[in-house]
């Protein structure tokens, strides 16, 4: 890490404390006599060291015969706090203590040279801290605090704010950031997919600028190719679809957000009337799967040499081909394989054919729908959907970060961007999420990607610090819009 970026991180954590406690800056020490004079004044011993630990601090405590000018750092790359006591001696006869703490590991004392001893606290992640001296008797106090909070908001304009939230939990800080949407004043939101088709891939940020957005977040979970891996819908066609029930989001005619599990059900009806079911859209063909392509997903089908293809426009077979169909644009390619390839041997060129499609009575009537999961709110109550969603430790496992889609009661929407994997934030568990979306007003929510995708944009910046250290390439976005611009 660079200069600019540690002093940055101190100055903030110094200015918090500050803003805190309502103490002087960590660094203050006790006035101490002239230069000149310190010489003839006695060495201060340190007679004991001591510590304790509790859920909101750890506190250092050093007794002392006499408390010297100190100078307090906050080192990075490692991780430590750093106290330089001037003209002490230790003669506690203990030089470290440990901890079993998930911010602290272990504190040392040590001679750093003639005339100087040094306290060195090794930290786990960024802390709050606060230095301080007493008397009667004599002791200097580092206190490591867990506990605190920051929030800063500003309006982007008229109807969405932005909230940064630094706050200090028992198991480590957290740095989250909140929009706040007031759809009721002019804006809806809209998911896009990276360079509008589902293999691709784009930064947030690109995306955001290529519909002209207000503000967004990352969407969908998807493949390395950009496949989107859940449901997808924009401007009323199905665009990608999940291969069992999970949360998605969706957006009704007049703008309305809904979140719930939804399900896919699609099948091709023959002219016999036979009916065959559709495994997926827009994604690679499986055996035995049947696979619905739409102009979305590509150019071509990019399927394997071993099924069989039919070109479909106007509900009537154009042509029949092995593999790697370009799709039409006015029309779509069924891939089929195995069982679901001798199901449909019969189709002839010319042959009609009936596609059906639902995501159920009310999700039929959406617009656009983004789906991600798990559910994290439910009717005002923490409902996590993970084991029936079927999420592995990837999404379910520790402390990540994160990005959620919630819901208030007076139809306001929040997006939150948490960070995570850093000294500065550890992230949060999908309670934990759903636990900071409830205590911000949500009643339902949602959890969207993660991990390094996790991103915010607002204005045409990054305002979060996604964990790759820099903006990871996704297959969509979940976009904050004027209802002027909105296509």
């Amino acid at each position: 890490m660079n200069k600019s970026r540690i002093t940055a991180i101190t100055l903030a954590f110094l200015l918090l404390w500050a803003s805190l406690a309502g103490a002087a800056a960590p660094t203050t020490a006790p006035a101490s006599a002239p230069a000149a004079e310190s010489a003839a004044v006695p060495a201060a011993v340190v007679s004991k060291i001591r510590s304790s630990q509790a859920a909101d601090k750890v506190r250092i405590v050093l007794d002392m015969t006499a408390v010297p000018a100190y100078k307090v750092r906050l080192l990075d790359e490692p991780l430590r706090l750093v106290v330089d006591l001037e003209g002490a001696v230790n003669k506690s006869g203990l030089t470290e203590l440990k901890f079993n703490d998930p911010l602290v590991g272990a504190a040392r004392l040590a001679q750093a040279e003639p005339g100087k001893l040094r306290l060195t606290i090794d930290l786990k992640q960024a802390v709050i801290y606060n230095v301080f001296s007493l008397k009667a008797p004599n002791r200097l106090v580092i206190d490591l605090v867990k506990v605190y909070e920051q929030k800063v908001t500003q309006e982007v304009m008229p109807g969405v704010t932005y909230t940064s939230w630094l706050s200090g939990r028992p198991y480590g800080p957290v740095s989250a950031h909140i929009l706040t949407v007031d759809l009721k004043q002019g804006f809806v939101l809209q998911p896009v997919l990276a360079n509008g088709v589902v293999q691709g891939l784009d930064t947030v940020a690109a995306m955001a600028r290529a519909c002209r957005a207000v503000a967004a977040v990352n969407g969908s979970y998807f493949a390395p190719t950009g496949e989107i891996l859940g449901l997808f819908k924009l401007d009323g066609e199905i665009v990608s679809t999940p291969p069992l029930a999970r949360t998605a989001m969706g957006v009704m005619p007049d703008g309305k957000i809904i979140i719930d599990q939804v399900t896919y059900q699609g099948y091709v009806q023959l002219s016999s009337g036979e009916r065959l079911v559709i495994d997926g859209v827009n994604r690679e063909r499986g055996p035995d799967e049947l696979i619905l392509y739409t102009s979305r997903y590509g150019v071509t089908t990019g399927s394997n040499i071993y099924g069989i293809e039919y070109v479909i426009v106007g509900d009537e077979v154009k042509a029949i081909k092995t593999n790697d169909s370009v799709i039409p644009a006015d029309g779509i390619v069924l891939s089929a394989h195995g069982r679901s390839a001798q199901a449909l041997a019969a189709l002839k060129v010319g042959d009609k054919i009936k596609i059906h499609q639902s995501l159920g009575p009310v999700w039929d009537k959406t617009v656009h729908v983004l789906g991600a999961g798990p559910m994290l709110l439910k009717n005002g109550s923490i409902y996590l959907t993970t084991k029936i969603e079927e999420f592995g430790s990837d999404v379910a496992g520790g402390r990540a970060p994160r990005t959620a889609l919630g819901l208030t009661k007076d139809g306001r929407v929040l997006l939150v961007v948490v960070d995570g994997r850093q000294p500065t934030s550890t992230g949060m568990t999908l309670l934990e999420l759903a636990l900071f979306l409830q205590e911000l007003g949500a009643v339902d929510a949602m959890n969207l990607d993660g991990g390094g995708s996790s991103e915010m944009v607002v204005n045409d910046k990054v305002v979060n610090k996604p964990s790759d250290g820099r903006e990871r390439k996704v297959g969509s976005a979940l976009a904050v819009i004027s209802a002027r611009l909105a296509i």
